[in-house]
């Protein structure tokens, strides 16, 4: 968002009549330009999703919309548009999704600072990829050092400040443990349209088996595998005439084409959980 003086406003509560008058109204009494509003009622299970977008020179009382909030019995979260957040990125051998990240930060397409980059091969695993001075932590694991490897992990996340953690193709299960500290602030993307052809090999499974697309779902992490809230999944087309290497180039296309869009709508505060499922705002 290019505003200077921009902020962004999330509410999330019961849905009922007059939530989007009563927040707007609030926006408009403190001197606020609206300049993008997106809402979602889920009539199924009866909740309220909102983002607002707005412009003011001076950001309007926090306790005036705690005020609005308690009439609604609402969760919201107030933030500065132009915040930038820190992140650490994980890769393993696989460094498709790190370079491309990367390039996106440096183009300015992904608004955030990255704090650090962990793997669990040496550098030299990942030496095509210029990480500028970004610090770089080799951090192997075995199933003897998985705990001792996490706290290390842990220790990292919480010096480094980081507000995401993103899995780009790190090749490692994080512990039920881990998982819930990073809820909700942890993506991962997998290499297929889930859930079919998880586990080791997808392409070779997905080429034997003859389908006519191939994917990528980026999801948050959670301590069911591979079952977090979706954020976001494409396809590619391919064709019988397709080798498992084929599949295996045009299904890197594909991964950090989904991962970096996910990124980019974590980052822009667009996605809300929605129990297993998630809300994502087009920007």
């Amino acid at each position: 968002m290019a505003y200077a003086d921009a902020h962004i406003l999330i509410v999330t509560c019961a849905s009922q009549t007059g939530l989007v008058a009563a927040w707007s109204g609030c926006l408009f009494d403190a001197g606020a330009n609206i300049i993008e509003i997106h809402q979602h009622a889920d009539l199924a299970e009866g909740q309220f999703f909102m983002r607002i977008a707005f412009t003011a020179a001076t950001p309007p009382d926090r306790a005036i919309l705690a005020q609005v909030a308690a009439r609604f019995d609402a969760h919201w979260q107030f933030y500065p548009a132009g915040a930038r957040q820190r992140v650490l990125i994980m890769v393993s051998k696989f460094d498709h999704c790190l370079a491309d990240l990367l390039y996106r930060w440096r183009i300015g397409e992904l608004a955030m600072d990255p704090v650090a980059i962990v793997s669990n091969h040496p550098r030299e695993a990942t030496r095509a990829v210029a990480t500028d001075d970004i610090p770089f932590h080799y951090l192997p694991v075995t199933p003897m050092t998985k705990a001792a490897q996490e706290e290390q992990l842990w220790r990292l996340v919480t010096e480094t400040g980081a507000d995401l953690v993103v899995l780009a193709r790190y090749m490692q299960v994080l512990s039920n443990e881990m998982a819930a500290k990073l809820s909700g602030r942890c993506i991962n993307i997998h290499h297929s349209f889930l859930p079919s052809f998880k586990g080791s090999r997808p392409y070779h499974q997905a080429q034997a088996r003859g389908v006519k697309l191939i994917g990528a779902t980026a999801h948050y992490v959670t301590a069911d595998l591979d079952e977090g809230p979706i954020i976001e999944q494409d396809v590619e087309r391919i064709s019988h005439a397709d080798t498992p290497d084929d599949l295996i180039r045009k299904g890197r296309d594909v991964e950090r084409r989904v991962l970096s869009k996910a990124v980019h709508y974590h980052l822009q505060r667009r996605v809300i959980v929605n129990g297993h499922r998630t809300v994502v705002f087009p920007d």
